[in-house]
């Protein structure tokens, strides 16, 4: 099983049925998996505090949602995470590109890298860093977690893990 459709399988088996999605050329293929599968309502977003937005909509209207995401609109995202998801306790699985590490062919994103730990930390976000493509299976205990613990997760997913940029 290809790591996008591991991504997936969990999702639907931890009853998410709501995705909303930024677009990203390292998250592309799980993006193109999740707009396939019949389990998941896929709705893009312009923005990823506008995502946040609407699975916030999502999770009242009973739905189990999750945003896939890039590291560099974690700033961009602040307040909405404090002052609607974490305020009103509701559980987010954040998939996220981590962008900006060794061998990125993008300048501005090597910066929001120096950043995004740091960032989600402080926010008292827990985060989980998959490097390996191994990782990926540690994902289904982490998105139970985030349900249980009815609060926002971060599962960064580095170019190692993609296997390059």
């Amino acid at each position: 099983m290809s790591v996008n459709d591991k991504i997936v399988t969990d999702f639907v088996n931890n009853g998410i049925s709501f995705v909303t999605t930024v677009p990203c050329k390292q998250l592309g293929g799980v993006i193109e998996k999740v707009e396939a599968h019949p389990d998941i309502y896929h709705i893009p977003s312009n923005k990823e505090d506008e995502g946040m937005g609407l699975c916030a909509g999502a999770y009242m209207g009973g739905k189990r949602p999750a945003i896939i995401m890039q590291n560099t609109a974690i700033g961009v995202t602040i307040n909405t995470l404090v002052t609607l998801t974490q305020y009103y306790r509701m559980p987010l699985p954040m998939l996220i590109s981590y962008r900006g590490e060794l061998g990125e062919p993008v300048a501005c994103q090597a910066e929001m890298a120096v950043h995004t730990k740091g960032l989600l930390n402080q926010l008292n976000i827990p985060t989980y860093h998959f490097h390996e493509e191994s990782d990926v299976e540690e994902l289904d205990k982490i998105l139970a977690y985030t349900f249980m613990c009815n609060k926002p997760v971060a599962i960064l997913t580095d170019a190692s893990f993609w296997k390059g940029y």
